[in-house]
C-alpha cells in the first residue's frame, strides 16, 4: 500500500484518529522506513472464524461491494444502510424482575476517582487521550478556533500569546497533542472537495510553528485516540455519491431503477474507500469482509507514530455506528443492515400486531455485531468478534476490564422491552457471552452509562431517573445491587472518589416533562442502596452542555470543585460556569456568565499542573477565578 499525501514540508505525512474499525492483521512500521505498510508475516493476517474474511484479489473485493450496493440501490437512489432507527418509548406495565443478590462474601465494589487526563482533556479512559479545541503541554497552551491554531504561554499571571497559525480550508478542527508534534483534525472544504483533512505540526519552537504534513481524505473522520505516541484515526466512507436517476417524464420506476443500477456497477474501488489524491489508503487484502449483514460501507483505521509519520491502515467493509478505545483494545459496533427503508420501517410493522404502542424498536433484526481488536504499540491485531441481541447507545456503553468486554444494551425488535449489561469475552477468536443483567429501566432507555473495575452504573429514563448499581466483580455474574429512582436524568456520571458521584443532566417533574439542567450529588457507599445527597437545579429551559460533550465538565479533585458549562439555549443562549463546591455531602452553586451563542459550545476549563485554571471562550484565554 502506498499513501500518497500533498506534502507542505519535506516529510511524510502523519494521521490517524481512533475510534472506528480494524482489520484482522499487526500494522506497523517497515524496518526499511517505506510508507507503505509491512508484508504480513505468515499467520499474521489471523481471522480465526467465519465473522471475517478476505477477498482473493481486487476484482473480487470490488464484487462484493458491487453485490451489496445492488441490493439497496432503488429507483430513488440509495434505500437505506444508515442504521438503526429509534422507536418510541415502551408501555408495558411490567415490573423489575431481577432479584437484588448479596455480594456480602467479596469486598464491595467502589468507583474511583476520576481527573482530567494531563493535556487537560476530560477523557473516558485514562491514558488514552482524545481530541479537542484546546490541550495543554507543560507551560504551553493549543487552541484551534475556525482555521486558526494559536499558542499561548501559560506560565505566567497572564496567558500570552505566542503565535497563530492560519490552516486553510478546514472547519470543525481539533487536536492532539504528542511531544513537539500538533496533529490537527477536522474537514475539509474547498469548492473542488470535501472529505477530512489532517495536518501535522512542528511546535518544537512555539513562537513558529510549522507544517509539515497535510493529508486530504475522501472520507470523514469518526473519531480520533492517542496511546503515548501512537494515533489511531478512524475514517467512515459511506455510499458513494452517484449521479442517480429519478422517476420524471423520461423515467419511469423501472427505468430509473436500471439506469442507478447500472451506476453501480460502474463504480470503481475508489468510489468505496478512502483515498488520498485519487488513490486508495488501503489495499485490497487490508479490507475485511464481514460475512454477517451489517449496514455498508467502509471503516479504516489510519495508524502513526506522530514524530515518525509512517501511517499504516486496514479496513472492515462496514460502517460503524460506534466504536470504543481501552488502554490495549479496540471495538467495533456494526449494526445489522437496514436492508432499504422498508428493512428499517418493517420492525415498527411488525411490532403493531405483538407489542406495545411504545415499543422501543432499532436496527432490521436488532442486533449489533461486535468486532475485538488488541492494540500494541502501532499495531492494531484483530483477536475476535461476535453478535449481541439489542443496541449500543454511544461509545459509553462499552467497556474492557480484566479480559472481558461490558456492554450496556439497549431494547430493540429483538429484546425485551428493558436494557441490559452483559459481559463476553474471547474464546477461540470468538466474543461469547458468559453473564448479563436484564430488566435494567423497563420502558425506558439508557442516558448514560459509567464504568469501573468491578462495577458499573446505569442511568434509564422515560418518567423517572433510575440510578442501577451493577457488581461486576465476577465478570461471569454479574449481580444488580441496588437502584435509586428520582425525577429527571442524568446524561454524564463523574466519579469523585470511592463514596461520591455527580451526574450532569436534565431536571423533570413527575410526568417525565423536562424542566431545565440539573446537577445531582450521589453517595454510592452502599450500592444496595445508593443515595442521592444534593441537587442544584438551573433555570428553565437551560442545557446541561456536558450531556452531551463531558470535555465541557471539569473536576478539581483539591479543591473539591465541579467546573460545568450550562447554557440558556433558548433564550439568547447565554453561557455560564457553574462552580460547584461539595463539601460535607451538600452542593453550593455559583454562576459566572462566559459567553454567547454557538460559541458556548467552544467553552473549556483547562486544568493546569500548578492548580489554576485556563477559561478558553470564543474571545479569549484567560485564567478562571475558581475562589
Amino acid at each position: 500500500m502506498k499513501i500518497r499525501n500533498v506534502i507542505i514540508s519535506s516529510t511524510t505525512l502523519v494521521l490517524a484518529v481512533a475510534a472506528g474499525a480494524g482489520v484482522g492483521f499487526a500494522l506497523g512500521r517497515d524496518d526499511r522506513g517505506s510508507t507503505a505498510p509491512p508484508t504480513p508475516s505468515p499467520g499474521a493476517f489471523t481471522l480465526a472464524n467465519a465473522s471475517l474474511q478476505i477477498a482473493p484479489d481486487c476484482d473480487s473485493l470490488l464484487a462484493s461491494y458491487v453485490d451489496r450496493g445492488l441490493e439497496l440501490v432503488t429507483a430513488y437512489g440509495w434505500g437505506g444502510g444508515d442504521g438503526p432507527i429509534v422507536m418510541f418509548d415502551a408501555q408495558s406495565s411490567d415490573a423489575a424482575g431481577s432479584e437484588r443478590s448479596s455480594t456480602a462474601t467479596v469486598p464491595a465494589p467502589t468507583t474511583v476517582r476520576s481527573t482530567n487526563n494531563e493535556t487537560g482533556t476530560n477523557v473516558q479512559e485514562a491514558g488514552v487521550d482524545e481530541p479537542d479545541v484546546v490541550k495543554v503541554s507543560g507551560d504551553r497552551l493549543f487552541r484551534i478556533q475556525d482555521d486558526t491554531l494559536t499558542t499561548y504561554d501559560v506560565a505566567g499571571d497572564e496567558p500570552r500569546l505566542l503565535s497563530s497559525l492560519q490552516l486553510p480550508d478546514i472547519r470543525n478542527g481539533q487536536v492532539l497533542v504528542s511531544g513537539d508534534r500538533v496533529v490537527v483534525l477536522g474537514d475539509l472544504v474547498t469548492y473542488a472537495a470535501t472529505g477530512a483533512r489532517v495536518l501535522v505540526i512542528d511546535v518544537s519552537q512555539p513562537g513558529t510553528p510549522q507544517v509539515v504534513e497535510q493529508t486530504d481524505y475522501t472520507a470523514t473522520i469518526s473519531a480520533a485516540r492517542l496511546h503515548g505516541d501512537v494515533v489511531r484515526l478512524v475514517l467512515d466512507t459511506g455510499l458513494p455519491q452517484l449521479d442517480f436517476r429519478y422517476p420524471d417524464g423520461r423515467f419511469g420506476e423501472q427505468g430509473a431503477l436500471k439506469a442507478n443500477q447500472e451506476l453501480v456497477r460502474g463504480t470503481t474501488l475508489a468510489d468505496w474507500v478512502p483515498t488520498v489524491d485519487g488513490e486508495p489508503v488501503v489495499d485490497c487484502d487490508d479490507v475485511a469482509l464481514p460475512t454477517m449483514e451489517t449496514a455498508l460501507g467502509t471503516t479504516t483505521v489510519v495508524t502513526f507514530e506522530a514524530a515518525v509519520v509512517e501511517p499504516t491502515a486496514t479496513a472492515v467493509a462496514t460502517t460503524a455506528s460506534t466504536s470504543y478505545f481501552s488502554p490495549d483494545r479496540f471495538y467495533l459496533a456494526a449494526s445489522a443492515s437496514a436492508d432499504g427503508w422498508w428493512g428499517r420501517i418493517r420492525p415498527m410493522i411488525d411490532c403493531l400486531d405483538r407489542c406495545d404502542p411504545g415499543w422501543p424498536g432499532g436496527a432490521a433484526d436488532g442486533s449489533t455485531e461486535l468486532f475485538a481488536f488488541a492494540l500494541d504499540g502501532t499495531d492494531t491485531t484483530y483477536v475476535a468478534s461476535g453478535e449481541v441481541e439489542g443496541q449500543i447507545r454511544d461509545r459509553w456503553s462499552m467497556d474492557y476490564a480484566d479480559g472481558a468486554l461490558r456492554v450496556a444494551l439497549g431494547a430493540t425488535s429483538e429484546t425485551g422491552n428493558f436494557s441490559s449489561v452483559v459481559t463476553l469475552r474471547e474464546t477461540d477468536a470468538t466474543l461469547s457471552e458468559i453473564g448479563r443483567v436484564d430488566k435494567l429501566g423497563i420502558n425506558e432507555e439508557i442516558k448514560s452509562v459509567r464504568w469501573f473495575d468491578d462495577l458499573a452504573l446505569v442511568v434509564t429514563f422515560r418518567q423517572t431517573d433510575p440510578l442501577y448499581a451493577i457488581d461486576l466483580s465476577d465478570a461471569d455474574d454479574p449481580q444488580l445491587m441496588g437502584e435509586l429512582k428520582i425525577p429527571g436524568y442524568s446524561e454524564y456520571l463523574h466519579p469523585l472518589g470511592a463514596r461520591r458521584l455527580i451526574g450532569i443532566g436534565q431536571d423533570a417533574d413527575a410526568s417525565g416533562m423536562v424542566r431545565g439542567a440539573q446537577a445531582a450529588l450521589f453517595d454510592v457507599t452502599d450500592l444496595r442502596n445508593p443515595q442521592q445527597l444534593a441537587v442544584v437545579r438551573y433555570p428553565t429551559f437551560s442545557q446541561a452542555m456536558a450531556g452531551t460533550d463531558p470535555r465541557q465538565f471539569t473536576w478539581l479533585p483539591d479543591r473539591r470543585t465541579a467546573l460545568t458549562v450550562v447554557s440558556q439555549g433558548w433564550e439568547g443562549r447565554t453561557g455560564w460556569v457553574s462552580v460547584l463546591d461539595l463539601a460535607d455531602g451538600r452542593m453550593s452553586n455559583r454562576m459566572v456568565e462566559v459567553e454567547y451563542g454557538d460559541e458556548v459550545s467552544q467553552v473549556r476549563l483547562v486544568p493546569l499542573a500548578d492548580g489554576r485554571v485556563v477559561l478558553v471562550t470564543g474571545d479569549a484565554v484567560s485564567f478562571f477565578d475558581v475562589t
